[in-house]
């Protein structure tokens, strides 16, 4: 059933807040249909999500498509085609217009949808403008038909939580997520500035063992309380998570502090720069330093519990360099008789990962989830993000994250001298084997590589994003410098004899 939702527009600027509520949900594939008399301002809407899509690249000139008939765009995010049918005669000119071709490519927006025929596709946002009795404001309404119902229905109700938690009238950018589902947007007012997360609970999955999932085996968080339950504790214990000013748990919606725009990774230093990995080894080293609880109570009622990190977790992800990787860059198809070898030798593997007291692993602390706050000190100048994922495991985790970066090349000197740098600090704790956790470390690193490559791969195959095979030699260098520590023996013998792809830069090299 269509959803709706209506609008009064009094200026320009109004034009502008709706196309920034509506850019950032926007998908390759959608369709928006503007309809409405001459001058109800059709035009005047597409500039303005046209220009909230370039954002922050300006875009001095939109002009309207009524004599090409159609404008195309290649956005930062996406590529948008404008479509102005007011002069189209016959709805099947369409096809030497390239209509087609953009509805496959893109964001498609039809002016006079009306003269498309049959040719306009049924799941569509549409959007009617209606003169009103004041010459100066005009009607719109909006109506989200087929899979646009549900989410013109989220979309409203994102905006009342923004107005509910004060900053309505804000200004919108998107801003660039992760591979996850989730999306982020910048607002700004009057000088200041959050960060709204929009994280929709995710479905589970068919059960694939145990008659679970593979997020409930991998303990993946499922909705946004476990961010919430973890970042409360970060701040509480001296960590730089972000402040949280308003959350609605139930919808997946939360208004954060905003960092800012220095990246971990500096566009003026173009490379890893010591200073600040050094200053992200001691956070972690002040992690192992802390305790950390297994529940964490969240409000009244409400509580979070922190999951182990598993054998059956690690596993799982092993297991999804088999499912995609090998597929994809094998000999195909891996025998029974071979997978029931590689869990075996990963079973030995993770039975060294005893050795060392558990902690709380944030799981992804690597350079996209890091933020560099120039004006804090100390190791509070490492900003945390993304970190909803938190395990109880083993510590060398967020090390091998953060030292083998799957999107930036860590020189392995400079790997080498942090991972020194990490031992140096934990050695005087009364029975600290770093024998053991460099054999945790090397564990530890291939299983994340090896979980990495089915990833990254599974993106490309699976959601179309080519752009993460472009890692896949980087993340294989780092396997097989894991795979040397030699209590990792047999299972590198098993990689050289079934999978010597995974280990060989120089096959993948070019892929993408």
């Amino acid at each position: 059933m269509p959803s709706q939702w209506d609008h009064d527009i009094a200026s320009e600027d109004d034009l502008a807040r709706l196309a920034e509520a509506i850019a950032p949900a926007l998908r390759r594939g959608d369709v928006i249909a503007l309809a409405g008399p001459l001058g109800a301002g059709k035009t005047a809407f597409a500039r303005a999500l046209i220009r909230t899509l370039a954002a922050p690249q300006p875009v001095e000139e939109v002009p309207s498509p009524t004599f090409t008939l159609a404008q195309i765009y290649d956005l930062p995010r996406l590529q948008l085609a404008h479509f102005d049918l007011y002069r189209l005669d016959d709805p099947s000119a369409l096809v030497e217009l390239g209509f087609e071709e953009a509805l496959a490519d893109g964001v498609t927006l039809i002016e006079w949808p009306e003269r498309a025929g049959n040719m306009l596709p049924a799941e569509r946002l549409d959007v009617a403008i209606e003169f009103t009795a004041d010459a100066e404001r005009r009607r719109m309404r909006l109506t989200g038909r087929g899979g646009w119902a549900a989410r013109l229905e989220r979309l409203r109700m994102l905006a009342a939580f923004i107005y509910k938690a004060g900053w309505g009238g804000a200004r919108r950018r998107h801003l660039h997520g992760d591979a996850s589902h989730r999306a982020y947007e910048r607002l700004t007012r009057a000088g200041r500035s959050v960060v709204l997360m929009n994280a929709p609970a995710e479905p589970d999955g068919p059960p694939i063992r145990d008659g679970k999932p593979y997020s409930a085996i991998a303990h993946l968080a499922e909705n946004v309380s476990a961010f919430v339950a973890v970042d409360k504790v970060l701040r509480e214990k001296g960590f730089s998570a972000p402040e949280i000013f308003a959350a609605d748990r139930d919808e997946g919606f939360v208004l954060l502090e905003d960092f800012g725009e220095e990246a971990f990774l500096s566009a003026a230093a173009g490379k890893p720069e010591p200073e600040r990995f050094a200053a992200a080894v001691d956070v972690l080293v002040a992690m192992r330093a802390r305790s950390w609880p297994e529940t964490v109570q969240i409000d009244r009622g409400h509580a979070h519990r922190v999951p182990a990190y598993s054998d059956a977790a690690l596993a799982i992800e092993t297991e999804l360099l088999l499912d995609w990787f090998a597929p994809a860059f094998g000999a195909g198809p891996l025998a029974a008789r071979a997978r029931k070898r590689f869990s075996a030798l990963w079973s030995a593997a993770f039975a060294m990962l005893r050795a060392e007291k558990p902690i709380w692993v944030l799981r992804d602390f690597h350079l996209p989830n890091l933020m560099w706050l120039a004006n804090r000190g100390g190791m509070a100048r490492v900003g945390l993000l993304d970190f909803q994922d938190a395990v109880i495991g083993h510590p060398a985790y967020d090390l091998v994250s953060l030292l083998q970066d799957a999107r930036v090349d860590i020189p392995e000197a400079l790997e080498s001298e942090l991972f020194e740098h990490y031992l140096a600090a934990a050695r005087p704790e009364e029975g600290f084997d770093q024998d053991a956790f460099r054999a945790a470390y090397a564990v530890l690193g291939a299983q994340r590589n090896s979980k990495i490559l089915g990833i990254f791969t599974r993106l490309w195959r699976r959601d179309g994003k080519k752009a993460y095979l472009r890692h896949l030699p980087r993340v294989a260098r780092y396997l097989a410098r894991d795979l040397d520590h030699p209590a990792l023996a047999d299972l590198k013998a098993w990689y050289r004899r079934f999978l010597p792809e995974a280990l060989d830069p120089g096959r993948l090299s070019g892929v993408a």
